[in-house]
């Protein structure tokens, strides 16, 4: 079979040419840093260092070598060899073509680890901390157990075989040698989700009736009796029902416990994401528990696979697609924070790869102070573990951060691209977000509510 040749544009801006510009743009930002520092030590020499005296007597100032690159790349040094009327293009659309962003935060320096001083910043940290004992529940050998219990296991290791065959079928199909793109446990965990989603846990829009079954109206919060408070429920929420020959009331705690969670088998998106991150943990997972500041949480599993972390939330039976908030859903994000019982990661460049669009500002604390919080979380999860072990928790986390860094600048790459003159993106922006759905679980009304609901109607009202 004959191989397609390589996708391009008419204008020549083939896959090699956008591959080149994303080269010279992080080339450009690296020599811009790399300048910055060497005049700011040079700065720094002239006006706390004394000047140097030869023998002669006379004095002389020093200089330090400064490093300097290549000038910026005009516009016609980023055009297709094959497309010599691209420059003159260029020049003829700079007055009317849209300015790229700033990127400010990519300018600046390295920022260095700050403890919290402001009383926000201290607030922040006591929230963060508290957080990071969520995933730590999950390590309870007694509740493990009691999880394994309620999973069909012959169901979902079946399934797992059989997706994984496939997978691996397809893979050596290609004749290249490649690997199937998810392992066999990769396949367990989407086996789950899938069971977990349509078999095990209910959605809870409005309770009904314990009595008649009937439809209940919201009387608001009440204080969690001891039982509940046992339970972990801080919140309980008061229902009482429509049919006033009944007027039953109708409680409804937000537990927090996850073996109460094993019981109830219902929640809202809290209490969906604790349980299946538990159950992911049950089955052998490596588990992270995702806080977002705008009042939403799922799950991260790692895959050996891919060597990456990858996005599952159970609420919306969704697999590794962490692009569904911002642009499918159309949420303004601020902070995504996972933590895990090795520490704590902002994974926010994950999920909101164009903080222009669908970023909000990060008030809470700065951002060395944030660095520092999530470097005190991982040395309280890590003081105990051995040496090779801290040592494979630091390098996947550099990996990470280079995943991380990855999308920002495929994100600016993308921006620059659409900007030029018949660019595929010029006429049609979204071209990937018409794949992405609005909110799927919880009422319509709610939905909208929270401002969730993309640019389609959606909900499943159970």
């Amino acid at each position: 079979m004959s191989r397609a040749p390589p996708s391009s544009t008419p204008d020549g801006y083939d896959e090699a040419w956008a591959k080149s510009l994303t080269t010279q743009f992080e080339q450009l930002l690296r020599t811009k840093r790399l300048n910055a520092l060497s005049d700011r030590s040079r700065r720094r020499s002239r006006s706390n260092s004394p000047a140097p005296v030869d023998a002669s007597g006379s004095s002389s100032q020093r200089t330090p070598n400064v490093i300097r690159r290549k000038p910026v790349p005009t516009s016609s040094q980023y055009a297709s060899p094959s497309s010599s009327s691209m420059a003159q293009s260029l020049h003829r659309n700079a007055s009317t073509a849209t300015q790229p962003p700033s990127y400010s935060s990519l300018r600046n320096l390295p920022k260095v680890p700050t403890p919290p001083q402001d009383p926000n910043s201290v607030k922040f940290r006591n929230l963060l901390i508290s957080l990071s004992l969520t995933p730590t529940k999950y390590e309870n050998p007694g509740l493990l157990d009691e999880a394994l219990k309620s999973v069909p296991l012959d169901r979902i290791y079946g399934e797992a075989e059989e997706e994984s065959q496939v997978l691996q079928a397809q893979a050596e199909s290609m004749g290249d040698g490649r690997k199937a793109e998810w392992g066999y446990h990769d396949c367990v965990i989407r086996a789950l989700l899938r069971w977990f989603k349509r078999s095990f846990f209910t959605w809870v829009n409005q309770p009904l009736c314990p009595s008649c079954l009937s439809p209940t109206n919201s009387l608001g919060m009440t204080p969690p009796i001891p039982d509940e408070a046992a339970r972990g429920a801080a919140r309980v929420e008061l229902y009482r029902c429509v049919v006033p020959e009944c007027g039953a009331y109708e409680r409804f705690p937000r537990y927090s416990d996850v073996w109460a969670l094993l019981h109830t088998k219902r929640g809202r998106c809290g209490e969906w994401a604790n349980c299946f991150s538990m159950l992911c943990r049950a089955l052998g997972g490596r588990v992270r528990w995702v806080w977002n500041s705008e009042d939403h949480v799922w799950t991260e599993v790692y895959s050996e696979q891919q060597k990456r972390w990858v996005h599952v939330d159970a609420c919306e039976e969704a697999w590794d697609s962490p692009r569904l908030y911002a642009e499918g859903w159309e949420k303004k994000i601020a902070y995504c924070i996972a933590f895990s019982i090795d520490g704590a990661t902002d994974v926010t460049r994950r999920y909101v790869r164009s903080p222009a669009k669908h970023g909000l500002d990060r008030t809470r604390a700065p951002e060395e102070v944030l660095i520092w919080i999530i470097d005190e979380i991982r040395r309280m999860r890590r003081e105990n573990l051995s040496k090779e072990e801290r040592r494979r928790l630091i390098m996947e986390d550099v990996r990470e951060e280079e995943e991380l860094r990855a999308y920002v600048a495929q994100e600016i790459a993308t921006e620059v691209t659409n900007m030029l003159p018949g660019s595929p993106g010029s006429t049609s922006p979204a071209m990937d977000t018409d794949k992405l759905p609005a909110r799927q679980s919880g009422a319509p009304e709610w939905i909208q509510a929270r401002g969730e609901g993309g640019s389609e109607p959606s909900g499943e009202g159970h």
